[in-house]
């Protein structure tokens, strides 16, 4: 880590390796396979490809899944730590984001937007409603969030645990 004027700079590495060599390389758009894998120090290898409409293997995980991933994991953490923060104590999070790719007529293409479906459990039911308001602190402190240019919304559901 360097500091920089009072601030830290983090850095991340990983390696894609592409293992969809056929035997005739990237001869013909049809001739190679998108499968890859992605590795980090310390954590285990995922298994990527491209997504079935671009010819990928379905089993795998696709760039469009990692980065919505990302984007959900970023918001649960930062989410995590305003509750902690204002005294909610989060029992269960889970949630079933979608997004939303549009493609354009040269082939190119690019995330329109992104919607986050968390659905919490709260210890206490007085929690719920600042529960609720603090989706919005956690966008805005979620760092992958803040370094994507298409909109993200919430659509949080609360519930008090039983």
């Amino acid at each position: 880590m360097a500091r920089s004027a009072g601030l830290q700079e983090h850095h991340y590495k990983v390696t894609v390796t592409w293992t969809g060599n056929l035997g005739e390389g990237t001869s013909g758009y049809r001739k190679y396979s998108r499968n890859h894998e992605i590795e980090s120090p310390g954590v285990p290898k995922l298994l990527g490809s491209a997504d079935r409409t671009f010819h990928g293997d379905r089993s795998r995980w696709n760039p469009e899944q990692l980065l919505l991933t990302a984007l959900t994991q970023c918001h649960m953490m930062s989410y995590f730590h305003v509750a902690s923060a204002a005294g909610v104590v989060v029992t269960e999070y889970t949630d079933h984001a979608s997004g939303t790719l549009k493609l354009n007529r040269d082939g190119s293409g690019e995330f329109i937007s992104a919607t986050l479906h968390p659905r919490v459990v709260v210890a206490a039911g007085e929690q719920v409603e600042l529960a609720r308001s603090l989706h919005r602190d956690a966008a805005g402190s979620c760092f992958i969030r803040r370094s994507v240019n298409f909109p993200v919304h919430h659509e949080p559901d609360i519930v008090a645990a039983a």
